[in-house]
């Protein structure tokens, strides 16, 4: 058996800053990103189950989130500003995120691959699932901004209001249903939750 740096590379996801042109209050890495997405996609595809009786695995999208941004234990954070200046910068930047993701999955033993391919390889995610992940990822930095907002940080009122409408304009109704029900929790302090 061959010894594997397969999670050793997430590992290091830790120390990966998000927001990195931005001026930040709190810090955020991309491995607590990534736990947040999970949290939040599954909550979306669970909604979207049991609420609006549309089928979907909440597990697969669960698993899938964990891993959404994995490739850039590899390639770093790019900031969205960045990787959607130009279409020539996306494009560039959407083939580098698939060859760090194949050469991830490269580092796995073979018996292990096809399972990981499942959350690792864009490809392999199925559209509605994909959907609700990227879903949550705006959800999570929409919750980023607004905890920079009430931090003081105006650095971040232009992106909370951008991201809002982007959220806005998906149309998921699970997206509409967390949003209004559990994303004005997050503006509580901790003596109004545990009341």
């Amino acid at each position: 058996m061959n010894e594997s740096p397969f999670f050793a590379h997430l590992g290091r996801l830790r120390w990966i800053k998000r927001w990195g042109l931005m001026r930040n209050a709190y810090e955020e890495n991309v491995m607590e990103h990534g736990w947040e997405v999970a949290v939040i996609a599954h909550a979306l595809a669970v909604i979207r189950s049991e609420i609006f009786h549309q089928p979907i695995d909440a597990d697969r999208v669960a698993a899938a989130a964990l891993y959404h941004d994995v490739s850039e234990a590899i390639t770093g954070d790019l900031p969205t500003p960045i990787k959607y200046h130009s279409p020539a910068i996306r494009d560039a930047y959407k083939d580098l995120e698939q060859k760090a993701s194949q050469e991830l999955l490269a580092l796995l033993p073979e018996e292990l691959k096809p399972a990981f391919a499942r959350m690792l390889l864009p490809e392999a995610i199925p559209e509605d699932v994909g959907a609700i992940i990227k879903a949550a990822d705006r959800i999570a930095a929409y919750l980023k901004c607004c905890a920079e907002r009430r931090a003081g940080n105006t650095e971040f009122v232009n992106a909370e209001e951008e991201i809002r409408e982007k959220i806005r304009q998906l149309g998921l109704p699970e997206v509409d249903y967390f949003m209004n029900v559990f994303v004005p929790g997050y503006e509580l302090t901790l003596d109004r939750l545990v009341l």
